[in-house]
């Protein structure tokens, strides 16, 4: 009798399973067909696409199924790579650093200037693709490439523009100089929620100064790794330069372990979790090797009771809840003067209920799906802790189950009421919630910002030139970005990004950024 039961159960399994591989084969002709001059574009097919790229296109890994957001479905398939994928790669790419090394720099910001003129010309195509695969909406996934677009811009100056110093010295007649050289090859392990523009901080920067990469895009990512690797991969042809400067090597967490723990990678730039990224910086440092490491945000602003409160109320509002709170910059608190607490949170509260969830390609929206469904399940844990510490929703709360953003990973922007000691306080969730809280004096609103473990973007709204420059100063904000009547999310290229304490001390873009991917030589 028992037999007989399994029997007809494993008869189900398979019949159910068998419905589901079909299925999810309808699904992915679906989404794959409806956005099919996206995918031309880039010649990326529904399957039997490359993971691999090292001068030629190659994968020898599992096969990666890359998912639409807004339903689920598949839209393409990835063919990954592995390890011994990885390690060929590095020996190809050091060939490679060895003639790139040697070309001028400002004749590297020629090729650089390229690969510019190359995303100029598909930034509509590929701001599409990051929308579909990333889920983020139409007019972000078009900026996300336009910093790309403006890193390199920004790089092609730089080529000319790089200097070392002359020190003095002293012995009689002699001159000490300090010279900037490539270490050699950086590996760049991105993460979802800009798979473009990480990638792109790094590489222009690293290129720029000599070096080759190695480039280990986040596994739920595939598609946008594919379309910008081969964009970059065909302006090192029109300059008659080895492809594989810029390798890719699509795949799991034994690829990213593999590049972090392998001398060849002079340099791991990881942008991720505080808690993988400690890891990663463990084992970086375990071999003497170097890391830029961009990890955990739980940005903050704080409003004070003379700022200009619609001001503050409209860049909190995109600052929450744009890229569905996905982005490392979202303001997840908001430390409010008790004064004006309630007229902020009837302001926000009216604003959070016109914003437009949808699909990111829709005209209109504001906030599009989570990355994914684990997401969803961190947004419904988050908020069980809010209750269970005593905490109230006081708009939003929910996940989307019916009608037609039913089966995507849809949720309601949300606010809540905390105060600062909670423990669903201290760490972000990566989702679009905002924990609101009160404060009396500038003293204690300054150590509420600064009282978690991580440190990247803050900000303050206020009229008050004295409380601008007590949040700049020593006492102040002790983040990396710090803002005064703008909000957390965002940062302009030309400055150094990055944070301090657990966000992991890595600064990319701008600034003197740009000495973190050389050798200092002192003679």
């Amino acid at each position: 009798m028992h037999k007989l039961a399994a029997t007809r159960g494993s008869i189900r399994y398979l019949a159910t399973s068998y419905r589901s591989r079909l299925n999810l084969g309808i699904r992915s002709l679906s989404t794959f067909d409806k956005h099919r001059e996206v995918f031309d574009a880039f010649n990326i097919t529904k399957s039997n696409n490359k993971g691999v790229y090292d001068g030629d296109w190659k994968g020898s890994g599992e096969v990666v199924a890359s998912y639409n957001p807004v339903n689920n479905e598949v839209i393409a398939e990835v063919i990954t790579g592995n390890t011994a994928d990885l390690n060929n790669t590095f020996e190809k790419v050091a060939e490679a650093q060895k003639i790139w090394r040697e070309i001028p720099a400002p004749k590297r910001g020629h090729v650089l200037l390229t690969m510019r003129d190359a995303l100029v010309k598909n930034i509509e195509p590929l701001g599409k693709l990051v929308a579909l695969e990333m889920g983020k909406i139409l007019p972000e996934g078009i900026g996300e490439v336009q910093e790309y677009i403006d890193i390199l811009e920004y790089a092609v100056g730089l080529s000319r523009m790089l200097q070392g110093s002359i020190i003095p010295s002293e012995r009689v007649g002699h001159m000490m100089f300090e010279t900037w050289n490539p270490v050699g090859t950086v590996g760049i392990i991105s993460a979802f929620n800009f798979p473009v523009a990480v990638y792109g901080w790094n590489c222009a920067i690293a290129l720029v100064t000599g070096n080759a990469t190695i480039w280990k895009p986040a596994p739920s990512t595939p598609l946008v790794s594919l379309a910008v690797t081969k964009l970059i991969s065909q302006a090192l042809k029109d300059h008659n330069l080895p492809p594989e400067l810029c390798s890719l090597v699509t795949g799991g967490t034994d690829v990213g372990k593999a590049m972090t723990a392998d001398k060849r990678a002079h340099i791991i730039s990881f942008t991720g979790s505080t808690n993988i990224g400690r890891e990663v910086g463990k084992v970086v440092q375990g071999r003497f090797g170097k890391s830029i490491l961009e990890l955990g945000g739980n940005n903050a602003i704080i409003v004070t009771d003379d700022c200009n409160i619609d001001l503050a109320a409209r860049a909190i509002l995109f600052a929450a809840v744009g890229t569905a709170g996905q982005r490392c910059t979202t303001t997840r608190r908001l430390i409010v003067h008790e004064s004006v607490y309630d007229t902020l949170m009837e302001k926000l509260q009216k604003a959070y209920k016109q914003v437009k969830i949808g699909d990111p390609l829709d005209a209109g929206v504001l906030c599009g799906p989570l990355h994914t469904q684990d997401a969803v399940e961190i947004y419904k844990n988050a908020l069980e802790s809010v209750k269970k510490e005593g905490g109230s929703i006081l708009t939003g709360g929910q996940v989307i189950t019916d009608g037609p953003l039913g089966h995507g990973n849809f949720v309601e922007p949300t606010i809540t009421r905390v105060t600062p000691d909670m423990k669903v306080v201290q760490n972000e969730s990566f989702v679009p919630i905002l924990h609101t809280m009160t404060y009396k004096t500038m003293d204690e609103a300054i150590a509420i910002n600064n009282g978690v473990a991580q440190g990247l973007s803050s900000s303050m709204f206020t009229n008050d030139p004295a409380k601008i420059f007590k949040w700049i100063g020593p006492s102040g904000s002790d983040c990396g970005i710090i803002n005064v009547n703008i909000p957390t999310n965002g940062a302009e290229i030309g400055g150094a990004f990055g944070g301090e304490k657990e966000t992991g001390g890595g600064r990319e873009s701008g600034s003197d950024s740009w000495k973190q991917y050389c050798r200092r030589g002192t003679w």
